[in-house]
């Protein structure tokens, strides 16, 4: 390669970045592993080799902001390469699957090899989610000094705190001790949290709401009531004023996590989800449709959700509250070449949520996933 040759050039029908305000048809060229150029105006690039998708969509790598990869050590785990980076997601954040006991072991076994990029949401419980029933079941699980600890011997390959005070997690266990803990460690180590509701009937929305701060994130924000954000049919009070002092809202779809009438109601409201997620796991392995972020996504925009906004929710807002928005969930020179290639499909199966209810409006779909400049096939 001479040194006014690049290693690949991507031509696409639209290439859209969020950051940058970005919609086209254009060309993103890249050499070793980072973005090199991007524009309308690439006619005269030279490149190794160049692909073309005049019918496609480019994005920045798309950003999970929960799902569970993991190889060993989780019963939600997932093989991240085959399950998320073939299927367009260049960076997830796993969502509890490991705690301080087997913090080590995920980080040898699935973070380290994974051409995936991977953040971690550490559990709050010290098993992560390693045992059969609820990873709160005990209180003393919920170890506060060695989840600190830790977290501090980490550096940024640890994001934050997950913690899940849904009955499932927590069985008979106050679910208001559990939060406790996890904010003494979040106040410890300057994290954020990435919080999993209980049902309002148990807590009031609003006591729970109160104890979050700017940059923590609510996931599973769209299930049916009375178990989401929607109740007797609209937005609460409580949750705007939430927002508006920086607490942030998360999809987490999930098996049970996303209602399309709750989902229509908040769009409707002008209370869109900053950021989609697929909280793809285990039972989803072989599901027919695949369940993916893209289809997530695409769930979202039937709802009502702008397509740019939608495209931004999985690109440049997670890499951003992710902390990686320098490197990652923009098309910029200089930044990592993790690059989407996506693809409308208008006759896919129908999008479904959680209770099977359907909506018209077909799906995205991947065509090509580039991580660090180095194509990766579609599943």
């Amino acid at each position: 390669m001479s040194g006014n040759t690049h290693e690949l050039l991507i031509r696409a029908g639209r290439v859209y970045c969020a950051q940058n305000r970005f919609d086209a048809a254009a060309a993103v060229a890249v050499s070793n592993g980072r973005i090199t150029a991007v524009g309308p105006h690439l006619a005269e690039i030279v490149a190794d080799r160049e692909l073309n998708f005049p019918d496609a969509v480019l994005l920045p790598g798309l950003v999970d902001l929960h799902a569970h990869p993991a190889i060993t050590g989780s019963k939600y785990g997932i093989p991240p390469d085959t399950e998320l980076l073939n299927r367009g997601v260049t960076t997830v954040l796993s969502q509890g699957d490991a705690g301080g006991n087997n913090w080590e072991e995920y980080r040898r076994t699935t973070l380290l090899p994974a051409r995936t990029r991977i953040r971690m949401a550490l559990n709050l419980s010290a098993l992560g989610e390693s045992m059969p029933g609820g990873c709160f079941e005990d209180l003393a699980w919920a170890d506060v000094d060695q989840c600190v600890a830790t977290i501090e011997s980490s550096g940024d390959e640890i994001w934050g705190i997950a913690v899940n005070v849904s009955r499932i997690a927590c069985g008979k266990t106050d679910p208001r001790a559990v939060m406790d803990r996890a904010l003494q460690v979040a106040a410890q180590t300057e994290r954020p949290i990435l919080y999993g509701m209980r049902d309002p009937r148990d807590w009031p929305l609003e006591d729970q709401l109160s104890q979050l701060r700017s940059g923590d994130v609510v996931t599973y924000c769209f299930r049916a009531e009375p178990n989401g954000i929607v109740q007797n049919g609209a937005i609460p009070g409580c949750l705007r004023a939430a927002r508006e002092r920086g607490v942030l809202f998360d999809v987490g779809h999930g098996m049970a996590s996303f209602d399309f009438s709750v989902a229509e109601t908040a769009l409707a409201a002008g209370f869109p989800p900053d950021t989609i997620s697929s909280d793809q796991y285990a039972r989803h392995i072989g599901s027919k449709p695949p369940h993916d972020l893209l289809r997530t996504m695409s769930k979202l925009i039937a709802a009502g959700m702008p397509e740019p906004e939608a495209f931004a929710a999985v690109t440049s807002r997670p890499a951003d509250i992710l902390r990686l928005g320098d490197e990652i969930g923009q098309l910029t020179p200089g930044a990592c070449a993790d690059l989407s290639v996506i693809q409308f499909n208008a006759n896919a199966a129908p999008l479904t949520d959680t209770q099977s209810v359907p909506r018209p409006g077909g799906c995205w779909e991947p065509l090509l996933t580039i991580r660090a400049g180095q194509q990766i096939l579609p599943a």
